[in-house]
């Protein structure tokens, strides 16, 4: 039995390696999926003062995490605008880890699909959320719950599959 052993543990590792394969890096599950946003308050960067999410308590709305420096968040923009210009589901930008007029710069370039922006500058609320990196979209319910994370840039196809439907139930 000790000269098959090796032999079954390496079978055991390649059926492991052989799952692993299989799945996809974009779906990571989020443990804060049912449970609430976490709470923040961060300076805007579209105009003077704070902003809080539960300034949106009773909306359902997305929260989208990007950056100036962020190549997929250049793909994913159009995306945004269009989705602004089309619902009436607010769009919440947290700027992350990001100079506030680079920021400024970019969204003057590329249009600003945002109800409200926010800077991020240190990573705080972005850890809290528990951002892997950027672009990452949350939706959040009308009671504050997020339901439901993106990872990657907001396509039409993610749009329409996924993240509409999800908006649509969090605002029953």
């Amino acid at each position: 039995m000790k000269r098959y052993l090796p032999l079954m543990i390496f079978f055991g590792l390649a059926v492991l390696l052989g799952i692993g394969l299989t799945l996809n890096p974009r779906e990571l599950p989020s443990v804060l999926i049912g449970k609430p946003a976490p709470h923040f308050e961060l300076d805007r960067l579209d105009k003077p003062g704070q902003f809080s999410p539960s300034e949106l308590q009773g909306k359902a709305w997305l929260l989208n995490v990007w950056a100036s420096w962020c190549s997929a968040c250049i793909q994913e923009h159009p995306v945004l605008n269009e989705i602004a210009q089309s619902y009436d589901f607010p769009i919440v930008g947290l700027n992350y880890k990001d100079q506030d007029r680079d920021a400024k710069d970019w969204l003057a370039l590329r249009g600003n699909p945002y109800k409200v922006v926010v800077a991020d500058r240190e990573g705080r609320v972005g850890v809290d959320y528990g951002v892997y990196g950027v672009p990452e979209t949350f939706v959040i319910d009308k009671a504050g719950r997020i339901v439901y994370k993106h990872i990657g840039p907001v396509t039409q196809q993610v749009f329409k599959d996924k993240l509409l439907p999800e908006l649509q139930k969090a605002q029953r």
